[in-house]
């Protein structure tokens, strides 16, 4: 099959983040198993999701994975001048929900296995595609648990998220929350008979812009933008009627840490503003709803050199935005993204791939392909 046609069929499943994805997974299992590759399914704790991990070639040896995840964020917005779920193709562009996040990488991949398969491989290639990335990596560390039991430690991971191509050495950590403040409620004219909620995440909130001044201090890794690691209040709800006294107020927060620095340890200052109104008497319920490390692979690294060779340009040093990669580095496998597709058009109505570059990811692989040949 080629890649255009692989990618229309990944495109046709509706994998939305957090939606059972055994259709997409079942698939590609077949497809995989068809040209002689060795297929573990693997159910996460929820039940109706799973990852899959896939290998050509020796598994008992080190060598390299091609990883990626099946999820997409869902395609609500009214912008879409077409079926987000059905492939429409305009000139060089291929419009889609996932074309670039990053079912693009996942179809070039797949049109690659025939040629992986063909010729002898003295080092394997694994195929690692996750479910839930776009909740915060939440499938992945499931099957990194899984991975001594399925294979010899690899040399390498490519995270195909788009990066227009080019290697890239390091990304932010992230940790998110949800907060959730109770307190009583009443009629607004007697504020002495309740607990404001919403005025109780006052203190939060204020807590939160003080920590996310305080990282504008540093300390600083000028190979991101920004700089320094930021920390910000994405939501607030609550409340029923302006008469009426709020007894539930709930904030969503996250950081975004540069390497070195703990993410979830940024949102610490938060957290015991919270836990402090306690003794008010508020409930207060705190949930860490994501959190992944930040990626750091040192320039000079084999990886580093490798993806140089294949893509014919040096890396890039960084970028703002999480993958998946800080997690297999966390793991003990060496991780660099490279895929085809811009991030700046991804999470938009009339998300969109080019053809070369398709075309440019499938000749990625088929030079490492190469280079693990017997």
């Amino acid at each position: 099959m080629q890649t255009t046609e692989i990618l229309e069929r990944l495109i046709a499943f509706p994998s939305v983040v957090g939606t059972p994805n055994g259709a997409i997974v079942g698939w590609v299992r077949d497809y995989l198993e068809s040209h002689g590759a060795r297929v573990h399914v693997l159910d996460g704790p929820e039940g109706d999701r799973a990852n899959l991990f896939a290998t050509i070639g020796p598994a008992d040896v080190p060598g390299y994975v091609l990883s990626g995840h099946t999820d997409v964020v869902p395609a609500g917005e009214p912008e879409w001048t077409s079926d987000p779920f059905r492939l429409r193709a305009e000139g060089s562009r291929l419009f889609g929900r996932g074309t670039s996040d990053m079912k693009g990488f996942l179809a070039a991949v797949l049109a690659a296995v025939p040629e992986i398969a063909a010729a002898p491989l003295a080092r394997p290639i694994h195929f690692a595609f996750s479910y839930d990335e776009e909740a915060g990596c939440r499938g992945v560390p499931h099957m990194l648990a899984k991975l001594p039991e399925l294979c010899a430690a690899p040399a390498g991971t490519i995270i195909g998220e788009p990066s227009n191509m080019r290697a890239i050495l390091a990304h932010k950590g992230k940790a998110a929350a949800r907060v959730t403040i109770g307190g009583r409620s009443g009629h607004s004219s007697r504020p002495d008979l309740g607990l404001n909620a919403v005025h109780a995440m006052a203190s939060i909130l204020m807590a939160a812009v003080e920590e996310a001044e305080r990282l504008t201090q540093g300390p600083f890794d000028a190979a991101f933008e920004p700089s320094y690691s930021s920390l910000q209040v994405g939501t607030i709800s609550g409340g029923q009627a302006v008469n009426i006294i709020p007894d539930r107020c709930v904030a969503e927060l996250e950081a975004r840490a540069i390497a070195g620095v703990d993410p979830t340890a940024l949102l610490a200052p938060v957290k015991t503003a919270a836990n402090a109104l306690s003794s008010r008497g508020f409930a207060v319920d705190w949930i860490e709803t994501s959190s992944y490390p930040a990626l750091s692979l040192a320039a000079d690294a084999p990886l580093a050199a490798l993806l140089t060779e294949l893509t014919a340009t040096p890396p890039l040093a960084a970028v703002s935005y999480g993958t998946e990669a800080g997690l297999f580095q966390a793991a003990g496998i060496d991780a660099i993204i490279c895929g085809p597709g811009d991030i700046g058009r991804a999470h938009k109505p009339d998300e969109f791939i080019l053809i070369e570059e398709l075309q440019s990811c499938r000749a990625m692989i088929g030079a490492l392909a190469a280079r693990c040949r017997a």
